[in-house]
């Protein structure tokens, strides 16, 4: 079995928490630098991920605050949150830099394209709820608004509701990482996520329907990219085991 670097095994349990601890100092510093160079955007900010609500309000109507604070409080935390996803690339290079040490060499080259996976994916996740979720979803709440009934949203609520949003289709997004993952580490395998995939398509339609406004294009619009997205992993994962690791290749046990 191939050894794990000398150094990671002599490196003491207070070396390693002092690591940690420099990396995390490394990540919240990357946060902030963003939040900061971005605050005096944070109205702007607001008002680009308010947008697709604000084209279906109705003629002379806006959102409003109904929090004292809230004006100032949205968009301060929708530009922390912003600013949080945007340093994801450096917060990850340092979980791997502190994690690296500890791996395989066959390992790291796994863990490094699965990792520039995860961010790519997670951003296309929110882009696509941005562009095409979004638009579908405020466009039917608009058009089943009962008359008489002014459609005037809190800012505080949106956020809430599209950061739920964002995350819930980001994570989503994660479906061929997570199904790589499940075959890589030998919890299922190939044609047994095959023979699932029944299964797989019906448990995305019922996501589709918890996560998207009651109807059937919108339900699919979620549904069909998270089935495809599967299917890329398993596509994936089917290959990884065709082709082993240099350990296996050289006639040792792979760990």
């Amino acid at each position: 079995m191939t050894a794990r670097p000398d150094s990671d095994q002599d490196m003491p349990l207070v070396a390693h928490l002092t690591e940690l601890r420099s990396r995390l100092l490394r990540s919240v510093a990357a946060v902030l630098l963003i939040f900061a160079a971005l605050f005096y955007f944070a109205q702007d900010i607001y008002a680009l991920v308010s947008a697709p609500l604000r084209a279906y309000l109705p003629e002379g109507a806006t959102m409003i605050a109904t929090g004292v604070a809230s004006p100032f409080l949205a968009p301060f935390k929708l530009t922390l949150m912003v600013s949080l996803f945007l340093a994801m690339p450096v917060v990850l290079y340092q979980i791997w830099g502190f994690i690296a040490p500890g791996l395989y060499q066959h390992e790291k080259r796994i863990a490094v394209p699965l990792m520039a996976s995860s961010v790519l994916l997670f951003y296309a996740g929110m882009a696509f709820a941005y562009f095409v979720v979004f638009p579908i979803m405020f466009g039917f709440f608009a058009s089943v608004t009962p008359e008489g009934v002014a459609m005037m949203t809190d800012i505080g609520q949106y956020l809430d509701f599209v950061l739920t949003l964002f995350f819930a289709f980001g994570v989503a997004f994660e479906v061929p990482v997570a199904t790589f993952l499940l075959i890589w580490v030998g919890i299922v395998d190939v044609e047994s996520l095959r023979r699932s995939r029944p299964y797989v398509i019906v448990i995305s339609f019922v996501i589709g329907m918890l996560l998207t406004p009651p109807d059937i294009f919108s339900q699919t619009l979620l549904a069909v990219p998270m089935w495809l997205l599967f299917e890329v992993g398993v596509f994936f994962g089917a290959r990884i085991r065709r082709h082993p690791g240099p350990a296996e290749s050289d006639g040792q046990p792979h760990p």
